[in-house]
C-alpha cells in the first residue's frame, strides 16, 4: 500500500492511500456437451464432447485414415525439440505422441493417425506441445475421433481446432517478426542472459496494457499484433521473446492466491532456472487506485518483483499446476534486486545511501529495495519508518515521503 511519512515534532503520521493487490488472470477452459441426431450421418451415432477444447467424435472402426506420421519425420522433429522444456521430461512414448501432435498442427494436417488410445494422454500431450510452442497461435483446441469396431476401439485420429487461415497465419506472423525485430534489435553483444531477460521483461510491459477483454488474449497475437492481453498472453510472448533471443523457457500454469488461473514463465540463465511473471510485473495492472492515484511523474510501471525469482518466492503468491514437473528455481544470483545492488542481507546504511543518490542521479521517480528476510525487513522498517532515518536519505523539504511496503515480498518502495 501507498502511504504517507510525516516528520512533525518528532510524530509520525502514516495515512493509507493506495491499496496495490494482485488479482488472477483468465486462462482457456470450458466444458460443452453436444449429442447429434441418430439418423445422422448414414445411421451412425456421432457424439461430441467437448471438455478443455478437445472435442470427441466417434466413427465406425472400419473406415481408414491414412495420415501418419513416419518415422523419418518423427526423428527429424525430435532432433528441433532439444529447448523444449515439456519433450525433455517425457517418456518415449509419451514423446512419440507429442510429437505426432505437433506435427499435425504445424503442418495444418486433419485426421492423423495417433500412437495412443488414452484420451488423458493426447489431452496432457497436446497441453505440453502449447506450453513449449507459443509460436502455435492459430489454435485454439482439437477434436479426436474414436474408431470402433463394436464395443472395441481400435485407432484416434487428431485434428487441431484452427482459429485462423494459412493467408492469415502468415499476415499475423509478419506483423510478429516486425515486433519481435524492433524489441531484439535492442539487445547488444555485450549484454549477458540476465540483461536479455530484462529488457524483454521491461520491453514487453512497456508495450503492453493488461486487458480482460483483448482479442486472442490466449496466444501471442494479443501481445504483438494488439499491445493488449491477459497473463496467457502475456507468458506466451515473454516465452517466445526469449526463445527468439536464445534463452531457454518454458510457459507454467498454475493459481494466485486469491485461488483464480494464472500463468507465467519460467526461464534458463547462466544454466539457473528462474520464475518470471511479466503480467505481475506490470505494475500499473496492479494499482487498483488507477492512474490518478499517483502523481503522474511518480506513477510506477514496472514491479521488479517478479523478475528472475526462486520457488520459495513465488510460492508466497502462486501456486504452481502445471502439466509436467516444474524447474525448482534455487538461485538468487541473476535476482534483479541481487544483480541491481538493491538487496540487503543486513542493514547496510553505506549501501542504502549509494542507491538513493544513484536514484536522484538517474531522475528516478522512486526507489525500491528488497531484504533477504522477514526479520531483516522488520528491522529496516523500523530504523527508515519508525525511527525515521528515511529523512537522513531522501531530499523533501516538506518533510513528507511516500512509500510503498510488501510484506511478502519484503520490499519497499520510496518516491522521490
Amino acid at each position: 500500500m501507498k502511504k504517507s511519512l510525516c516528520s512533525q515534532a518528532g510524530v509520525l503520521a502514516g495515512v493509507l492511500g493506495i491499496m496495490v493487490i494482485m488479482t488472477g488472470c483468465l486462462y482457456e477452459g470450458r466444458t460443452v456437451e453436444k449429442h447429434a441426431d441418430e439418423n445422422a450421418a448414414g445411421g451412425q451415432v456421432i457424439q461430441i464432447q467437448e471438455e478443455a477444447d478437445a472435442v470427441l467424435v466417434k466413427r465406425d472402426g472400419l473406415e481408414e485414415s491414412d495420415v501418419k506420421l513416419t518415422d523419418e519425420e518423427k526423428f527429424l522433429l525430435r532432433d528441433m525439440q532439444g529447448d523444449s522444456y515439456a519433450f525433455q521430461l517425457l517418456s518415449e512414448k509419451e514423446q512419440e505422441i507429442y510429437l505426432e501432435i505437433l506435427w499435425t498442427l504445424s503442418h495444418f494436417q486433419e485426421d492423423v493417425t495417433l500412437s495412443s488410445m488414452d484420451e488423458k494422454e493426447i489431452g496432457r500431450m497436446f497441453q505440453c506441445v502449447l506450453n513449449d510452442h507459443p509460436e502455435i497461435f492459430y489454435v485454439d483446441g482439437y477434436t479426436y475421433t474414436q474408431y470402433t469396431l463394436g464395443d472395441i476401439l481400435k485407432r484416434i485420429t487428431f485434428t487441431g481446432t484452427y482459429h485462423m487461415d494459412r493467408e492469415e497465419i502468415a499476415a499475423s506472423q509478419t506483423q510478429i517478426d516486425k515486433y519481435v525485430e524492433q524489441c531484439l534489435s535492442q539487445i547488444g553483444p555485450e549484454m549477458d542472459e540476465y540483461e536479455k531477460v530484462k529488457h524483454i521483461y521491461e520491453y514487453l510491459i512497456d508495450h503492453t496494457e493488461y486487458d480482460a477483454e483483448a482479442k486472442n488474449s490466449q496466444n501471442i497475437c494479443s501481445v504483438f499484433l494488439d499491445g493488449r492481453s491477459v497473463c496467457q498472453g502475456y507468458a506466451k510472448a515473454t516465452q517466445y521473446l526469449l526463445q527468439q533471443a536464445g534463452i531457454s523457457s518454458t510457459l507454467i500454469l498454475g493459481e494466485v492466491s486469491q485461488g483464480e488461473g494464472h500463468a507465467w514463465n519460467a526461464a534458463r540463465i547462466d544454466g539457473q532456472w528462474y520464475y518470471v511473471d511479466t503480467t505481475w510485473g506490470d505494475a500499473s495492472y496492479q494499482a487498483i487506485g488507477g492512474d490518478d492515484a499517483y502523481p503522474e511523474k511518480a506513477k510506477p510501471t514496472i514491479n521488479y518483483d517478479y523478475l528472475c525469482v526462486t520457488t520459495q518466492q513465488l510460492c508466497k503468491t502462486h501456486k504452481i499446476d502445471n502439466v509436467v514437473e516444474p524447474p525448482q528455481c534455487d538461485s538468487m544470483e541473476d535476482n534483479y534486486y541481487v544483480r541491481e545492488g538493491l538487496y540487503f542481507t543486513t542493514l547496510d546504511k553505506e549501501q542504502l545511501a549509494r542507491i538513493f543518490k544513484e536514484g536522484y542521479e538517474r531522475g528516478n521517480a522512486y526507489v525500491t529495495l528488497k531484504c533477504a528476510s522477514e526479520e531483516i525487513y522488520g528491522q529496516m522498517q523500523d530504523m527508515l519508518i519508525q525511527d525515521q532515518e528515511i529523512f537522513y536519505y531522501l531530499d523533501c523539504p516538506e518533510g513528507v515521503v511516500s512509500y510503498t511496503d510488501d510484506g511478502e515480498q519484503y520490499s519497499m518502495s520510496f518516491w522521490l
